[in-house]
């Protein structure tokens, strides 16, 4: 497969060879699900181009991550229709897991997550979810369609039923009755706060195998502020991490996705956050062996 001419971070070419890589970025532009703000779909390439000023060098880690491989694929041609999306990225993830690669999908909005998370499924059970987001996303359908951003944690649930929800702080009637009917693992960003969420416990619970699926609208608007449906009183960047690398210390993680960034040409701020982000998720994915490489 060739090369994205945009390569995340710009390694040198020994660091960004597909073949030998143990982290693949995959960039997957797909905006059909959004029922809000648009620009999901220019967010992968706005990412790598920014991502190409992060430093190599992460003073938390002392180390630079980028030494355990970073390849990026090329974006492919995303069909229009839902469901040819869902199939699409599945076959694009599927590969890569059977590799022992860390595929990182760079997206889009949230409804491409589906595709992923049926991946898994083919490699790993039991496995969970665990999302990071300002909303719920637990509608059976939205606007009609069973694929929206706002019904891809009800698509996730039929996959796994091991999930945990956390910095939510928008949701309808309904959604919160699901929540605490079938008593989800869940938590507000107002009990985050309040400091009334046990997070280790909520690990604990959960299968050691997980994959995270990070909508950007789960930050402050101060961190990150290009998305299509934002919401006021997210995460900090360092509470952010905190919490992030506490799950890669506690639990195997074997893939992620970032999702919702949305364009605009004005700000360049929001990509290069989701840039450095991408970066610290690769570092904490392979924190051990990075050590190891000295």
């Amino acid at each position: 497969m060739k090369a994205n001419p945009i390569p995340f971070l710009a390694p040198p070419p020994e660091f960004s060879d597909l073949e030998h890589a143990r982290a693949v970025v995959i960039p997957f532009g797909y905006e059909g699900g959004v029922s809000y703000g648009r620009g999901a779909a220019g967010a992968p390439r706005a990412v790598l181009e920014a991502s190409q000023q992060v430093e190599f060098y992460d003073d938390e880690l002392d180390a630079e991550p980028f030494r355990v491989g970073i390849a990026t694929l090329p974006e492919p041609a995303i069909p229009a229709a839902p469901e040819e999306m869902v199939a699409l990225l599945h076959d694009v993830v599927e590969p890569l897991l059977a590799q022992g690669r860390f595929p990182i999908v760079v997206g889009g909005d949230h409804s491409i997550t589906s595709g992923y998370v049926r991946a898994l499924a083919s490699h790993y059970d039991p496995f969970g979810v665990i999302q990071l987001d300002a909303h719920a996303d637990l509608r059976p359908a939205y606007d009609g369609s069973p694929l929206s951003h706002a019904s891809v944690m009800a698509r996730i649930r039929e996959i796994t039923p091991h999930t945990l929800q956390i910095g939510i702080r928008s949701m309808d009637r309904e959604e919160a009755r699901l929540v605490h009917e079938a008593r989800l693992p869940f938590c507000t960003m107002r009990h985050w706060r309040q400091g009334r969420f046990d997070l280790k416990a909520a690990l604990a619970a959960l299968p050691e195998n997980i994959f995270i699926t990070l909508d950007v609208d789960v930050f402050d608007l101060s961190v990150i502020a290009s998305t299509g449906t934002p919401e006021p009183g997210g995460l900090g960047w360092y509470e952010a991490l905190e919490l992030l690398r506490t799950v890669f210390e506690t639990k195997t993680v074997v893939g992620c996705d970032v999702v919702e960034l949305a364009h605009r040409p004005h700000d360049a701020n929001s990509p290069f956050a989701v840039a450095k982000l991408v970066y610290k998720l690769i570092g904490y994915k392979f924190a051990r062996q990075l050590h190891a490489l000295g």
